[in-house]
């Protein structure tokens, strides 16, 4: 079978994964997806959505920087789904104090609405999806990018408890909550009971490097069997979809059509990936505060499993007790640690191997 990067993520080892993805949506069930940037989250969810002829409604969370920016996200994403007349009818309908809608900008919240506003527009938007789903008989799916993201603003957890809520009782709409393995452990075994939980581990080697070498025969580019080359791919990418692809992506530009890929064209492409890549990873560390910062360092020069233990905290300089466990709780909940189950490795490989070399 040809693959390409397009390809769904079923096919490359996420069979599992995506069935469970697939019967829960089927069954009116909801969603806690998890994983580290990368490992296909999205992806897999927006297949599933496909695969069962529902419709989505995918809102990025982090862009909703307070309540009144979430709504408009929510509001933009049924505009974009729904019936302008449908719509329209429903503004009309006792909202016009809340939103407007015309052709041009479609649904959107007013301006300057006072915090009571905006929690009862709020609950005037959640009915929508149901209301939608019915009319055009068929699912809606309402996709929670980076979902805990909305804590930053939701102090007292009001918004999140409306759509858990909201959650158990829509028959006719899926939630879908994107984030970190790290949000696992903000969920009662009772809330646990309402959302089926699915976690994306790396991808063993093998699985990609048979994905890898696929891809890159459509491009007529095969590894060199005499050579390191898949082997230094491997460790590069270390199961991470989102670094493969984007390596594969660069061997593709670099390497002519009908040739083997060398070590010599992998060192390549990574070396120019990473000076690529540079700008976006200082930036993200510039974004992390300064013990954050220290001990992604410390982890991707010198992994361990027990960062915590006397003799890597004297190593590194590393402060004791609070500081050190609120260091590595943030790093895991940006994702861009694992926990403890994975040894608290760096869960982007091509940053670790930045952050390597830029301290060598």
């Amino acid at each position: 079978m040809s693959l390409d990067l397009s390809t769904p993520l079923q096919l490359i080892g996420r069979s599992v994964e995506f069935q469970r993805i697939v019967e829960t949506l089927a069954q009116d069930g909801n969603l806690l997806i998890t994983g580290v940037p990368g490992s296909g989250r999205r992806t897999l969810v927006r297949w599933g959505v496909v695969e069962v002829g529902a419709i989505a409604l995918d809102i990025d969370c982090i862009r909703a920087t307070d309540g009144e920016r979430f709504l408009q996200l929510l509001a933009e994403a049924i505009s974009q789904n729904w019936e302008a007349e449908k719509i329209q009818d429903w503004v009309a309908e006792k909202k016009s104090e809340f939103f407007v809608f015309d052709a041009e900008t479609k649904l959107k919240l007013i301006r300057s609405l006072n915090q009571k506003q905006l929690w009862q527009a709020f609950e005037l938007l959640l009915q929508l999806p149901q209301i939608m789903a019915v009319d055009v008989d068929k699912r809606v799916v309402v996709i929670l990018q980076s979902f805990p993201h909305i804590r930053s603003w939701d102090r007292h957890n009001l918004w999140e408890m409306a759509f858990r809520n909201k959650i158990n009782q829509d028959t006719h709409v899926n939630y879908v909550l994107v984030a970190t393995i790290a949000e696992t452990g903000n969920y009662s075994p009772d809330e646990q009971n309402h959302l089926e939980t699915i976690q994306l581990p790396p991808l063993s080697r093998d699985v990609l490097a048979v994905w890898a070498r696929e891809i890159l025969h459509t491009a007529q580019l095969t590894f060199d069997s005499r050579s390191q080359a898949l082997q230094l791919f491997s460790d590069a990418v270390q199961g991470h979809i989102g670094d493969a692809m984007a390596l594969i992506r660069r061997l593709k530009t670099s390497c002519n059509p009908d040739s083997l890929i060398t070590e010599a064209d992998v060192k390549q492409a990574i070396e120019g990936l990473l000076k690529d890549l540079s700008m976006t990873y200082e930036s993200l560390l510039m974004l992390l505060p300064a013990n954050q910062v220290h001990l992604l360092e410390c982890l991707a020069v010198d992994p361990t499993e027990k960062p915590q233990s006397r003799d890597y905290i004297q190593k590194h300089g590393l402060s004791r007790g609070g500081s050190l466990q609120g260091a590595l709780t943030g790093l895991h909940h940006k994702g861009l640690i694992y926990g403890a189950e994975q040894g608290y490795k760096l869960a982007m490989p091509l940053l670790a191997l930045w952050l390597r070399q830029r301290l060598s």
